[in-house]
């Protein structure tokens, strides 16, 4: 798209008509918008083509994206996907929404996200499922289902997120897209409603590694130059205490055996450091996001207009003590020590972002091999030891074998080494591309709009 508006056979306001029509559709077919803002897009469209006109044009100019509900926008309505703030227009951008609107960026509108973005599934009984593209019976993953949806529907080709705990990464996964979370405080959380804060990270989501790139650049985690990628990958095939079923770990053999032509991999296997960290996890939220709620909320709002599963963690919260708190902290330093060391001997790590593909709609419980548990553990136990330690992480697409629903490939980089990271995964994306028996991907936007 850039490439099409830098030449001048399209324009800002053609793409972004086709990119408002694309997200009504997706709203209709898969609820994966919450708002669109088309009397703003085009406004801002219109400005982007005076720019290319006058040779002014920014970094992102003229390029239409979705933003998570979640997440601020100036005067555009943001619910935090609850009744709570229906009508709620922020009178200012979130960080990291202004600097992309700087860089020329359009917001297309907010897609939709598990309430206050506390969840998996992106579910919601006031304002409807958000549903898997590849299978509308599935779940998208959450809690940035809405613009994984989205992307992967072919409605748009990047957005933003946020990931606490995978919400980034799961969904990319279950949708067949890619999800980046940056190194924790890269980027600023202002403006975003915060979950659990010393774990809530801004995230990228994009149809390609390349799409995530441009989006990481503009907001200053990519610098565009090819660092050296010299290094050891560790492979983890299985994190305790969720084992991968199946099909998981024939797409994950099958995409380790690809690369193993090309880079230095070593199989770890099952890693023990990484065993009940989702409850290390799983804990530090609930404390975080307890304080959260019941210092900006009357509990008389909440119980009216928040949504029962989130009334029921905040009753949970009330029981959490300060002990078991700093018990989680401590069980998480230790975690970051440990991980630092593994991290000496391997410069990444991969593992299957998420241990099954999109599981049913409407189930609470799922069984993977003989273990059992909540849909939230089982999506969330391969993704928040990162969060935990704050390390960058992406998930891409790996091949899809057979007729199969999408299954993400994660992989881990160095704190503050996000430019390696987002340098392998290109390569990783580029290699793993050339299998055959890889499906078609969705095309995304179908056709760029000529010059009127």
């Amino acid at each position: 798209m850039r490439e099409e508006l830098d030449t001048g056979r399209t324009t800002a306001v053609a793409l972004t008509r086709l990119a408002l029509d694309e997200a009504e559709r997706s709203r209709v077919a898969l609820n994966a918008y919450s708002v669109i803002a088309t009397e703003t897009a085009l406004e801002a469209a219109a400005a982007s083509d005076r720019r290319y006109s006058n040779g002014t044009a920014r970094l992102l100019e003229g390029l239409p994206i979705a933003v998570k509900d979640i997440i601020d926008t100036e005067n555009i309505e943001t619910r935090y996907g609850s009744a709570a703030y229906i009508g709620h227009r922020p009178s200012h951008d979130a960080d990291i929404v202004r600097v992309l609107k700087d860089k020329g960026a359009i917001i297309i509108g907010k897609t939709t996200t598990h309430e206050f973005a506390w969840g998996v599934t992106t579910s919601s009984p006031r304002f409807g499922d958000t549903l898997n593209p590849h299978d509308p019976n599935c779940i998208p993953g959450g809690s940035s289902g809405g613009t994984a949806a989205a992307i992967g529907f072919g409605a748009i080709a990047g957005g933003l997120g946020t990931d606490t705990g995978g919400s980034a990464r799961i969904p990319a996964s279950l949708c067949g897209v890619v999800g980046f979370k940056p190194t924790y405080s890269r980027l600023s959380t202002n403006g975003i409603f915060p979950l659990a804060p010393t774990l809530d990270h801004p995230g990228i989501l994009g149809k390609t590694v390349g799409d995530v790139t441009l989006l990481a650049e503009a907001l200053g985690l990519s610098s565009g130059y090819e660092p050296t990628l010299r290094g050891q990958i560790g492979v983890i095939d299985t994190i305790a205490n969720v084992p991968v079923e199946e099909c998981v770990a024939v797409a994950f053999d099958h995409s380790i055996e690809l690369l193993s032509g090309d880079l230095e991999i070593e199989r770890i296997g099952s890693c023990p450091l990484f065993a009940d960290k989702f409850r290390v996890f799983a804990g530090i939220v609930l404390m975080e996001g307890g304080i959260t709620h019941f210092s900006r909320n009357r509990l008389e709002l909440m119980a009216s207009s928040y949504n029962h599963e989130t009334m029921t963690r905040l009753q949970l919260a009330k029981t959490s003590t300060v002990g078991e708190y700093a018990q989680n902290l401590q069980a998480r330093w230790d975690f970051i020590t440990d991980l630092h060391q593994l991290m000496k001997r391997f410069r990444f790590l991969m593992t299957p972002t998420t241990p099954c593909v999109a599981p049913k709609r409407g189930i609470d419980m799922i069984r993977i091999g003989d273990w059992s548990g909540t849909v939230r553990e089982a999506m969330m136990t391969y993704t928040s030891p990162f969060n935990i330690a704050g390390f960058p992480a992406i998930s891409i697409p790996m091949p899809v074998l057979g007729s199969g629903l999408p299954i993400g490939l994660q992989i881990v980089g160095r704190r503050d080494e996000d430019d390696a990271l987002i340098a392998l995964a290109r390569n990783i994306e580029a290699i793993l591309s050339r299998d055959p028996s890889e499906t078609q991907p969705v095309e995304v936007l179908i056709e760029i709009p000529p010059v009127p």
